[in-house]
Order: C-alpha cells, then structure tokens, then sequence
C-alpha cells in the first residue's frame, strides 16, 4: 500500500480583496517526495505556500499535515509552523546575531531547549548546510548564499515535517544560486520532504519526483519531470516551456 500523504490539501482557495488568487486547489504529498512548482509569475504559488504555512488563512477548502486538520478551527498555528519548514525569497535573519545564533534563537525560545543542547543542535545544521566554519559570523558578514543557506539551517532545526521553498534562489546570483540549489539537493538524498517554488528548470529536471505546473491560480498539470519537459500533456505547459527554452 502507498504511504499515506504527508500533506493534503483539498479544494484550497484564497481571495484578497474579492479577487481569487487560489482556486480549488488539490493536492497530496507523500514522505520523503520532492514536488517542485513552477509557473508564470503571478499564478498564486508563493501564497499557496503561505496557506500551508498559515502565514495567511485560506478563504476555503482544507489542509492536513499527516493525520491532523491544520485549518480546522483552533488549531495551534505556532505548532503547525514548527512542522512546517519555510524558507523564503529573503533571508529574514537577525543582523545582530551570529549565524548560529540565528539558528539557536527559535530552539530555546520556542522549543525550550536548554542553551548547551541548541548550541550543539545549531552547529549540527549549520555544519548539514556547509557553514559550520561561518557559527559565528553576522550576517553582514556572509554572501547571499551563506545568508540562504543560515536560512535553510534554522528551518531544519525546528526538525520539521515537511521544508516549503518559496523562490529561495531568486534573490541570488548564479554562482551563489549553485551554492543553495547544492545544499537543496543534498536535502532531497537525505530523505527530506519538500515543496518548492522554484525557476530553476534544470533542479526541478533533476531532483523533482514530481512537477507542478500552475497558472491563474489553478493546477494546469502534473507529473514526473520527464514526462513534464519532454512531452507536456497540455498546450499551456508547452507554450511555458518553449519560452522557457528561449530566454535560456
């Protein structure tokens, strides 16, 4: 029998302002899958990642992560969000803490780790991201991608269930891309339950069990990545990828 879902999410939607942005989204993620969305800009795939991360409430449908409603009523949000992983487009790091720091801070404030065992807990995901030589800078001491991948150590301390990516590499430029994609991938052989919004066709070619492809803030297609770039099943995903293609 297959796994059970990690996450599923039914007939999501989402409005601001009396403008549907989400519209009857579906979708289940099972453990250890890499799903990586991609999609003209604009479509909804940043907030369909900040409505499972409840950074802002759907309009309607539901989300489970494993067994327990996470939109239901009353639900402890701050709980959720340990669970969930969210690493953003900006770095959102404390420019007055050390990298570590910046690690440790949600250990011992929100999961009430004692200073010693965060420390250790710190250097043991700052040394998973390549940084363990960098425990002590600030961040206006390290590049973009150092800053991303700070990012990415802090989210995985919090030992989540599932890490959602939101464009983690669009602020960076190509080299330092390489560094966080790097790190990204190793994440995925580990094991790591992942939902990314990504323009990076190549990772989504090579570490993607499966592809996404969304537009006005619905799912347009979905499927295994070779299956995706080399025969579309709909003439929209083709269209996206010859201009894809082009500005290659």
């Amino acid at each position: 029998m297959p796994e059970q879902p990690i996450l599923k999410i039914e007939n999501l939607r989402k409005s601001f302002d009396g403008t549907e942005i989400i519209k009857g989204i579906s979708l289940a993620i099972r453990p250890r899958e890499v799903v990586v969305i991609v999609g003209p800009s604009g479509t909804g795939k940043s907030t369909l990642l900040q409505c499972i991360n409840l950074l802002t409430r759907p309009t309607g449908g539901r989300i489970w992560l494993a067994d327990r409603e996470i939109t239901a009523p009353g639900v402890n949000v701050n709980r959720v969000r340990q669970q969930i992983g969210m690493v953003f487009q900006e770095f959102n790091l404390f420019n007055h803490l050390t990298a570590l720091d910046n690690v440790t801070i949600g250990l011992t404030r929100v999961l009430g780790m004692k200073r010693d065992e965060a420390r250790r807990k710190g250097l043991f995901e700052l040394d998973r991201v390549g940084l363990s030589d960098h425990a002590d800078k600030y961040p206006a001491q390290l590049s973009g991608g150092q800053k991303q991948r700070v990012g990415i150590a802090r989210a995985l301390g919090m030992d989540p269930a599932i890490m959602l990516f939101d464009e983690a590499t669009s602020a960076l430029d190509p080299e330092l891309t390489g560094e966080v994609l790097g790190v990204m991938q190793k994440l995925a052989r580990e094991g790591m339950t992942m939902l990314v919004v990504s323009h990076e066709m190549g990772f989504a070619r090579e570490v993607a069990r499966r592809i996404v492809f969304m537009e006005g803030g619905v799912i347009v297609e979905t499927g295994p990545p070779r299956q995706f770039f080399n025969a579309p099943a709909t003439e929209r995903a083709r269209q996206f990828l010859s201009m894809i293609n082009q500005g290659a």
